[in-house]
């Protein structure tokens, strides 16, 4: 057995490759990708990976991408505390030898996991190594978002607080609102003098200032996340000119306030859920309602097609009753679209590994050939692609604000209508 204690009678920046039984290493619980009490044990961990609610661990499709043997080439990274060999980096391959060697268990349907060894090579260095290891590897690669970036710089490599994080401290608004977690949100809008533009700044004391009223900074904010997630302005639509594309009321307010001083202000969107208090804008010229599915779809008799007539008509009593019914209502829309979704998975996809993101990969890029150019730009004003169509359904399932949003519900609507066709079409 090999025990190297960080930090004795070692260079500080010396890596050692140790092998390690699968059995003694510790899953990290202040994994960037989706950190847990630090109480929790490596079970613990295990549940919260299968349940994957941040939609980050992927543990099936990782299996599956890993084929029929534990790939050497890419070593775990780990810390020795006192006795305890944590694992930096690396955990989803060592969840999946933990599984291997029954060590802990997992609730779900049986995959296939690659041939693990009980003892594992890995790179035993000190935290600070570890630590830098792990941001060269994640923080450009598009492995974590710009919060979950942030946070790390902050917590583990001591760096000052953004903007970014300290508006997410003092208002929620980037949890509630994950559509905002994008890196042009927060370099060119939430950041710098666009953000002082919006009458909004911060300072060395992790303080959120503001010249507004705690009523007036909701409502700017919710602005800006309306036009962020309906597409009003995207890396291709209105970059640079937030301020522009802004409501009236807004405007306004940000005008009249233009002289007060700034102060510290905590806007909380986390205790009403994230709920946006701005009327979503009035088209130009009234337009026919978009059909949801793109129109009626002629699927073979089963349950697919009874769950989709029952959506269809779902989304009818909605037409004819929006002006009685709650903001809340689309949400069960959403909610049925997911439903839908992994059922069309389950019975078309014989494999049963996966059936989600198998069913991306077999029918979501050939759904899309089929759509005319105006359908493909409603879908890339919803960002809905086939690496972020999961994540939409998922959180539309779990937050009723998100849910609440009918244009990106009918764009994901629209893919999933193609997709349909072609895996339960007539």
């Amino acid at each position: 057995m090999h025990y190297l204690r960080v930090g004795s009678n070692r260079n500080a920046m010396s890596q050692d490759i140790i092998d390690i039984p699968i059995s003694d290493l510790v899953l990290w619980t202040e994994n960037p990708r989706d950190p847990i009490d630090p109480k929790a044990i490596d079970q613990d961990i295990v549940d919260r990976a299968f349940e994957d609610r941040s939609l980050k661990w992927h543990l099936r499709n990782l299996a599956s991408k890993m084929g029929p043997l534990y790939d050497f080439s890419e070593l775990p990274i780990v810390v020795y505390r006192g006795r305890k060999p944590i694992v930096y980096d690396g955990n989803r391959r060592m969840i999946l030898g933990k599984i291997k060697h029954g060590l802990v268990t997992f609730r779900g349907a049986h995959f296939d996991i690659p041939e693990i060894p009980s003892n594992i090579p890995c790179n035993v260095c000190s935290e600070d190594v570890a630590l830098n290891h792990i941001l060269r590897k994640h923080s450009d690669s598009g492995s974590w978002d710009p919060l979950e970036r942030d946070i790390f710089l902050h917590k583990f490599m001591k760096r000052p607080k953004s903007t970014f994080l300290i508006l997410e401290e003092n208002t929620g608004i980037i949890s509630s609102n994950p559509l905002l977690n994008q890196r042009f949100v927060k370099e060119e809008i939430f950041q710098g003098e666009a953000f002082k533009g919006l009458g909004f700044k911060t300072n060395d004391k992790g303080e959120l200032l503001t010249i507004h009223s705690t009523d007036e900074a909701k409502t700017i904010l919710s602005d800006v996340a309306n036009k962020v997630e309906n597409g009003i302005i995207t890396t291709r639509k209105k970059r640079g000119k937030i301020l522009e594309v802004l409501d009236p009321q807004s405007k306004s307010v940000i005008s009249k306030n233009k002289n007060k001083s700034f102060k510290p202000k905590t806007v909380d969107f986390s205790t009403s859920g994230g709920k946006l208090k701005v009327p979503r804008q009035s088209r130009r010229t009234k337009k026919k309602d978009i059909e949801i599915f793109g129109g009626p779809l002629f699927l073979k008799a089963g349950d697919i097609n009874n769950l989709y007539q029952d959506i269809r008509s779902l989304y009818g009593f909605y037409l004819e009753n929006r002006a009685t019914l709650s903001t809340t209502f689309p949400a069960l829309i959403r909610m049925s679209l997911r439903l839908l979704f992994e059922s069309a998975a389950t019975t078309s996809i014989a494999t049963r590994k996966n059936e989600m993101d198998d069913f991306i990969t077999k029918y979501f890029s050939k759904a899309k050939g089929t759509l005319s150019q105006d359908e493909k730009t409603t879908l890339s004003n919803s960002n809905v692609k086939d690496s972020s169509i999961l994540q939409l359904l998922h959180t539309g399932a779990h937050n009723y604000k998100v849910a609440s949003q009918m244009e990106s519900t009918l764009a994901v609507s629209l893919i999933l209508g193609k997709m349909l066709e072609l895996s339960h079409g007539k």
